[in-house]
């Protein structure tokens, strides 16, 4: 059964050596690190931003979230290449969506690298929207939104 609980300082050299293997992937295509391999965890985990998805007692998939006036970020999802295809990511967006909502936030935001071609088919098919595409600190993002209700 996969959890979601937020993630403890503990949890922080596990938490890099899910973001690098998620994205390590990506590295040849981009001719550098991915920004989320460079996330600061032990702040970011300080700051209750993130979430880790936990299966059989192993985390196998991280949330980076941040609460905005107007939105939330999901900042980074990652999730270990030994579950991928599970629905852990999946998981992940519908937590974020959750957190958006309880939070009083109408949207959530991400953003991909545009070489990162998997994503830009996978975030659609999950109901975000693609919003804009920007060249930012050396990287071709490519942006998306998904509305979330209010609590009821």
């Amino acid at each position: 059964m996969l959890i979601v609980r937020p993630a403890t300082a503990a949890d922080v050299d596990t938490l890099r050596r899910l973001t690098a293997a998620a994205f390590e992937k990506y590295v040849p295509r981009l001719g550098c690190d991915p920004a989320p391999m460079h996330n600061d965890y032990p702040e970011a985990v300080s700051a209750g931003q993130v979430w880790v998805a936990v299966e059989a007692g192993e985390i196998v998939g991280l949330a980076l979230l941040v609460q905005h006036d107007d939105h939330l970020l999901l900042d980074t999802v990652a999730v270990s290449p030994d579950v991928q295809g599970r629905g852990v990511g999946g998981r992940l967006l519908e937590f974020a969506e959750e957190q958006a909502r309880q939070g009083g936030r109408p949207e959530v935001r991400l953003c991909t690298n545009e070489l990162m071609t998997e994503n830009l088919a996978y975030y659609p098919r999950r109901g975000y929207v693609e919003t804009h595409r920007v060249a930012e600190n050396g990287f071709r993002r490519v942006y998306f939104s998904k509305p979330v209700e209010p609590p009821r």
